[in-house]
């Protein structure tokens, strides 16, 4: 049986980026596991590795993720080096540039990756921390330290283990093994980029098609914005949605642009009738159990999504919060939703998109 063992810092995404530190969230990504605390990251690796531990780290634009997944009778001996610092050694912070700037340039390349830039940009406003892309290379090696001592911190991390057969005795590891908080030491405020509604384009005709995407603030409460998704995914449309916007988003050759901005208007265009809620409402809960046995760090994800969305988890509570949601909940977050302002991208071959007053109209 295996143990993953996440430890999640909230801030540490692009959207906590300062005015001099855009690109910081992708380059401190490829400084996970990196020498740090008296240790090299060769050590640091190994001790890992001994123990069979599978590694990974993940960021964007909200929060990173540093952990493994190891067999469980040896994921707690290894745990505190989740909590190692950095030492921002010369050469390890120069390949992590590299290796960012790579991720970025093969990002570009991708419509649905630079479709959801467009959204956010339009959404938030390109020069804003939300709305500035997650693949931004060439951040300073002074901006790259600044971010990181700024927000990998353990006073506000969230540490998540499944698979842990002796729970208090986890406990008293953590609280014996990982460092604690200096006096005085608070947690790195979260900034704030406020929905705005926009629009975006980005125009590449030698891509030979035309993607669309439509989005309004979403709600806060994230089991009725699951619910509210897959409402919009049984209207025809493909559906997202994240912590503050929602929408449709679609494709197709450039001829049928209005075509595509006619069905995901139309995707958009009418409340979810009481039938639809509750079809949708099981396709939601399942959804969100489904994670819970999709394997250790599935699970962990889960509970990490849940500590920073509640405060707290449980299987139980997860599937109660969803049986909570009712059609009237669903319909009023419908209505604040559409009454947002409307956020419009297009990337690709965008000739023939309308523009953002001609899409909002429809809206009123």
């Amino acid at each position: 049986m295996t143990s993953t063992i996440a430890l999640t810092f909230p801030t540490a995404g692009s959207g906590n980026e300062g005015p001099a530190e855009a690109g910081a969230a992708i380059a401190n990504r490829y400084l996970s596991f990196k020498s740090g605390s008296g240790m090299s990251s060769a050590l640091i690796i190994r001790n890992l590795e001994d123990v069979g531990a599978s590694l990974f780290s993940s960021a964007g634009r909200r929060g990173a993720t540093v952990g493994f997944t190891a067999a469980r009778e040896n994921a707690a001996f290894v745990a505190p080096l989740l909590a190692a610092g950095c030492s921002f050694e010369k050469w390890e912070v120069k390949e992590a540039q590299a290796l960012a700037s790579a991720e970025a340039g093969e990002a570009t390349s991708n419509a649905q990756v630079s479709l959801t830039d467009q959204i956010y940009a339009a959404a938030y406003g390109a020069e804003s921390p939300m709305g500035r892309s997650y693949y931004t290379p060439g951040a300073s090696s002074p901006s790259i330290v600044s971010f990181r001592e700024r927000t990998y911190t353990l006073k506000g991390a969230v540490l998540a283990a499944t698979g842990v057969a002796d729970h208090e005795a986890f406990v008293r590891m953590v609280e014996e093994e990982f460092p604690a908080p200096a006096p005085g030491t608070e947690a790195a405020p979260l900034m704030t980029s406020a929905y705005m509604g926009g629009e975006a384009r980005l125009s590449a005709p030698s891509k030979g098609y035309a993607h669309v995407a439509l989005a309004f603030q979403g709600p806060t409460s994230a089991p009725v914005m699951s619910v509210l998704k897959h409402c919009l995914n049984m209207s025809g449309a493909s559906a997202f949605a994240a912590p503050g916007i929602m929408g449709v988003y679609g494709g197709g050759a450039p001829g049928d642009a209005i075509a595509t901005v006619d069905a995901l208007s139309k995707a958009l265009g009418a409340a979810p009738s009481p039938d639809v809620v509750a079809k949708a409402k099981a396709a939601a809960k399942a959804e969100a159990l489904r994670a819970l046995d999709a394997g250790s760090k599935s699970l962990a994800d889960a509970m990490t999504a849940s500590i920073l969305d509640s405060c707290g988890f449980s299987a139980k509570a997860l599937a109660e919060s969803y049986d909570g949601v009712s059609a009237d909940q669903v319909g009023m977050a419908y209505s604040a939703m559409v009454k947002s302002k409307l956020s419009l991208a297009a990337v690709g071959d965008i000739s023939s998109v309308p523009y953002h007053a001609t899409i909002a109209a429809r809206f009123g």
